[in-house]
Formats: C-alpha cells, structure tokens, sequence
C-alpha cells in the first residue's frame, strides 16, 4: 500500500538524515582517540575481555527488565495510551496505537523524548556537583534515563517491550545511540537490515551480543567526565559549583539527545514500513 503524503514527508526526512550521516564528517582527533582506547583495550587477554562486555551485557540485560517490569514503566504506557485514546478512542492495548497516523505517533513519542532530556539534564547536574554518591550512581542512571526513554518511544509507536525479539531490538538502539558517531552510520545500517529480516517475530535470531571493543569508549568518556567534574568541584560560584553542574547536565544531555533522536527515527522507519514499500 503506497504512502500518504504526510508518510512520504516524514520517510524523506529520514532519508535526507541517513544521507547526512553517511556523508558527515569525523573529527580525526576524536577517532584517533577511541582508536587508541580500542588498541590499549585490546591488549588486555581475550578472556578478560569477554567477561568485561558479558557482564556489561547482563547489567544491561538486567537494568532493562527492571525498567520494564516497574510500576512507573507501567504507569508511563498508560500515560501513553491514554493519550493516544485522545485520537482514537477505541486504542485498548499497546499495538492499537499502530492504528493512528504518524503525525500523531510523533506527538506522542515526543513528549516521551522531551520528557526524559529534562530528567537527563537535571541528573547530570546533580551529578556535576560532585558528590560521591551522585557521582557513583551517574553511570546507572544515565543508562536507566536511557533505556527508558527508547522503551518508552517503542511503546509509542506500538511495540510492546516483553518479546525476547522486542526487548533485544531496543537493547540494539540504545547501543546504537551510544556508538561514537565514526561508527555510528555501520550500527545504524545494521539495524535497517534486521528490519527485513526480524519483523512480527518472537524471538531474536540475530546477534545476542550487545557491546564489543569499539563501544569502550562510551565508558571511558563518562568515567573521564566524572575526573573533570571531580577537578572543578571546588571552582565554586556563589557557593555553587556551576562549572561541574554545567559539565555534567551538557554531558548527559547530549547523550540522551543522540540516543532518542536515533531511537525516534528507527520506530519512525519501522512504522513506516508497515505501511506500504519504503
């Protein structure tokens, strides 16, 4: 079934996007440095690095299940259906919302995306102050605000997160929206093919595996936040450490950004593809 017109304008902006990031430009000082970091890892035994990304993968295993199965997840899709019944009053369940446009799907995911920025910003600035603890459960707490925010934006578009097929896919978009942007154009396309392949399935056939060596970086990048942060604690404006505030919220909302910016766009190209050739 062809595309309306509001589909056809929204699959061309993600067409004009995937363009720009296959043609966008690398920072080679930045790709020398993760290439280093690559090189240093890799000098470490194989078996040590097997068992550092198998216990990244089962916190993230772990951390995603928590979110999914707490009551304030729950009550987020509610939220969300409840808004989609605004539109279409007769949505009962999460796979109901595929029925509106999407024009409307965005409006709905966007408040999501909105939503879980500001929670980003706000818990990068606690973090920014310098505290111990604050600055101990950053890692965590990123990568909750995260993940959440791209189950929240799946179950938006009408994806429900409690497949094995389901929950692995967004596994694979918060690690694509985390990737360093000299990678980031690969993860993405591998993430459009497993469309052509995985679509209405049950179970994930793919790749279980979610980090590897070239996303050690990401890591490193917030540990190296965390030594910044840790240097202008005490570079205080009346009383207050605005330096690493500013560091910590910039920090972590840019990543957020990036994550449900690449989250919105591939729930975008899934729906869009559901409804005719694309």
């Amino acid at each position: 079934m062809p595309l309306n017109n509001q589909e056809s304008k929204v699959l061309n902006e993600i067409r004009e996007w995937e363009e720009q990031l296959l043609h966008s430009q690398n920072n080679d000082y930045l790709i020398t440095y993760e290439q280093y970091l690559e090189k240093t890892f890799s000098r470490l035994p194989k078996t040590i690095q097997s068992h550092f990304f198998s216990l990244i993968d089962t916190w993230l295993f772990h951390l995603h299940g928590m979110i999914q199965s707490s009551q304030f997840q729950q009550d987020a899709k509610e939220r969300i259906m409840a808004t989609g019944r605004i539109f279409e009053k007769d949505i009962e369940g999460i796979d109901d919302l595929r029925n509106l446009t999407i024009h409307q799907l965005q409006y709905i995911a966007e408040q999501q995306i909105s939503r879980h920025r500001f929670y980003s910003f706000v818990q990068g600035g606690l973090s920014g102050t310098g505290g111990p603890l604050l600055l101990a459960a950053d890692i965590p707490a990123i990568a909750v605000v995260n993940l959440r925010a791209v189950q929240l934006i799946a179950t938006a578009y009408g994806h429900e997160i409690n497949t094995p097929y389901e929950m692995m896919t967004s596994l694979k978009v918060f690690h694509t929206g985390t990737m360093p942007p000299h990678m980031l154009k690969a993860a993405w396309c591998s993430l459009v093919e497993g469309l052509e392949t995985g679509e209405g399935s049950y179970f994930y056939e793919g790749k279980e595996e979610i980090t590897d060596i070239s996303w050690i970086n990401q890591p490193f990048k917030q540990l190296l936040k965390a030594i910044v942060i840790m240097l202008f604690r005490k570079k205080l404006i009346q009383g207050i450490p605005l330096v690493g505030m500013a560091i910590g919220a910039g920090t972590n909302y840019q990543l957020t950004r990036k994550v449900t910016n690449i989250a919105h766009k591939y729930y975008q190209l899934r729906y869009l593809k559901s409804k005719g050739e694309c």
